[in-house]
């Protein structure tokens, strides 16, 4: 899967991924983004999803026994493993990626984007929404530069760092000066003052709220 902002995460990060490459989630719906063209021209490069379609290389379970995975995959160790919104997907994350981390060569690496806040969205079903911090605790094997990461809307080209104001769009005019952040200050007390006279009510009633929001990250095997 993918969006476009994912796909730019990966172009910028293309310098340190190498082959063989696992696209997890590699079944094309129509607006899926082509990773495979970055990379397939350099070394073997192998989609799986849960069934069959276009992109799709093996069909396989990844919360299945290594020893199954193994069979389909024929023992191969991957330099890097795509995971881009699969794991809110999966029931069993933590198996997936006990997995994936297994399946890396040493010095590999998972580049993972997941919903922190995205509408709910099923293929076939949906169940999770992650932090950065859960991220790292779901791949315990794996290390990541949190400075590298970055959080991305649904918005194409919009990227943040990963801080504690993470897909946050806060309307509390105190909590915007705190920040230095004086024009959004200033449209949040306009704001409260519209919401007093019964005009978007709805908006200011909230002190903030969180827009559509993945996370990305990039983490590496230790050798």
């Amino acid at each position: 899967m993918g969006d476009l902002n994912q796909l730019d995460f990966v172009r910028r990060n293309a310098s340190q991924l190498h082959g063989p490459y696992l696209e997890v989630g590699s079944k094309d719906y129509g607006d899926t983004q082509d990773l495979r063209s970055l990379f397939a021209a350099q070394e073997s490069y192998v989609g799986v999803d849960l069934e069959q379609g276009p992109g799709v290389d093996v069909v396989l379970d990844l919360t299945d026994p290594l020893e199954t995975i193994d069979e389909r995959l024929g023992q191969v160790r991957f330099g890097t493993i795509f995971c881009l919104s699969v794991l809110e997907h999966c029931e069993q994350p933590f198996r997936m990626a006990d997995n994936l981390t297994r399946l890396l060569k040493p010095g590999g690496v998972v580049c993972v984007s997941a919903p922190f806040a995205w509408e709910y969205h099923s293929y076939p079903s949906d169940y999770w929404r992650f932090t950065h911090h859960g991220i790292q605790r779901l791949f315990a094997g794996l290390d990541f530069d949190l400075e590298q990461g970055v959080s991305a809307t649904c918005r194409t080209g919009e990227f943040a760092p990963l801080n504690p104001d993470l897909g946050m769009r806060s309307f509390g005019s105190k909590w915007n000066r705190r920040r230095g952040r004086y024009l959004r200050a200033i449209s949040a007390k306009l704001l409260a003052l519209l919401a007093k006279v019964g005009i978007l009510r709805w908006v200011a009633g909230y002190p903030y709220v969180l827009v559509p929001t993945n996370i990305m990250l990039i983490g590496r095997k230790r050798r």
